[in-house]
């Protein structure tokens, strides 16, 4: 294989409600945690151990806004996208650093939303490109 992939699919629930950024110019971004778990016995103590891993996710445009409006926290959702380090000098002028998913495609599973507005989910959302074209099946 001559090329690369960073891909990365997930299954989760959200930590935090989708919290929002607008920019001049109409773009924006949509953050929010996702928690995935693993489960397993402890052979030793026969306890059953849950480890939690945290993920920062970051979706764009009118994928940000559709996340928004159906999602909040604790909400099951697939995602795919790619992982994406950045730095920034913080206010104290430490250099902060942090990893997130770049969202690309994503599936609603299970929303409260949803439930409760007896809703069709948002099922096979597809980031088509970096701008606010967007794909829906």
């Amino acid at each position: 294989m001559n090329g690369t992939l960073n891909k990365v699919m997930l299954i989760g629930h959200l930590g935090d409600d989708v919290k929002m950024h607008y920019f001049d110019g109409g773009n924006c971004i949509g953050r929010f945690p996702l928690a995935t778990n693993e489960i397993y016995i402890n052979k030793t103590t026969n306890e059953k151990i849950t480890s939690t891993e945290w993920h920062n996710l970051v979706v764009r445009n009118k994928a940000a806004e559709i996340c928004e409006k159906y999602l909040s926290k604790g909400d099951k959702i697939y995602v795919e996208g790619r992982i994406k380090s950045r730095q920034w000098q913080g206010e104290d002028g430490v250099t902060k650093y942090t990893t997130e998913i770049q969202v690309t495609e994503f599936t609603f599973l299970t929303t409260k939303k949803d439930t409760e507005l007896n809703k069709p989910n948002m099922e096979g959302f597809q980031d088509q490109s970096k701008n606010s074209n967007f794909d829906h099946e």
